[in-house]
């Protein structure tokens, strides 16, 4: 029994089957229309379907600040409640389809806001060289140790020495003239000293990049 071929015709030596994506596709060039294609429908719906879905990872300030209908903002909790899997995806569709009823401008609000959220503040940007200045400083000064834990006294001091005390180690080169590494300890001081620099008082983190720090000589690492 032979094979029943696709109707179609031939482009440039291509073959485009008749109601395939690339017909439509032709069709609406050849009739100079601005009318949206079925594949054009189906990747819009496709992305109003994944915005959706990051609607449940936005941060509560910038969620309430959107304005969405209470429907919508309803139906984004109840989808953080379940834990069923079936459960989840019927409601991410429900959750679809009411994004598909907001109008374009609050489409580009959402997207706005999850950029702002995924975008470092500028007080982030400055606790992060804080804590890497901060590092530099307590492995290569000795004094730093004791300027740390006097504007930082939270701090467990003798886990910081022992990570400083390897650190040091580690960075020596195994053979004369190759260059220093940097091992676990290195990143551990990064890690202890940027979750203090993030704690209870993030505002710290101007006064711990400020030059005319108090000394305390004599610290042994």
């Amino acid at each position: 029994m032979s094979r029943k071929l696709k109707k179609g015709y031939y482009v440039k030596g291509h073959f485009v089957a008749e109601g395939s994506a690339l017909d439509l596709e032709y069709k609406r060039e050849l009739k100079g229309t601005d009318e949206p294609t079925r594949t054009d429908l189906k990747r819009e719906s496709l992305e109003i379907q994944k915005l959706g879905e990051d609607l449940l990872t936005l941060r509560g300030e910038l969620f309430e600040r959107l304005g969405l209908p209470d429907k919508l903002s309803d139906a984004v909790a109840e989808a953080k409640r379940i834990t069923n899997f079936e459960g989840k995806r019927r409601q991410m569709q429900f959750i679809g389809k009411l994004m598909r009823l907001l109008p374009e401008e609050q489409h580009a609000a959402i997207r706005q806001a999850l950029v702002e959220q995924h975008t470092p503040s500028a007080l982030q940007t400055q606790t992060l060289h804080a804590a890497e200045d901060w590092r530099a400083r307590l492995v290569a000064d000795d004094d730093a140790l004791g300027q740390w834990i006097n504007l930082s006294p939270r701090t467990d001091s003798q886990q910081l020495r022992a990570l400083v005390r390897q650190a040091r180690k580690d960075a020596q080169p195994e053979k004369r003239g190759a260059a220093s590494r940097h091992g676990r300890a290195y990143r551990e001081i990064f890690q202890l000293v940027h979750a203090e620099l993030s704690g209870e008082n993030p505002g710290d983190a101007h006064t711990l990049t400020g030059t005319e720090l108090p000394t305390n000589p004599g610290i042994d690492t």
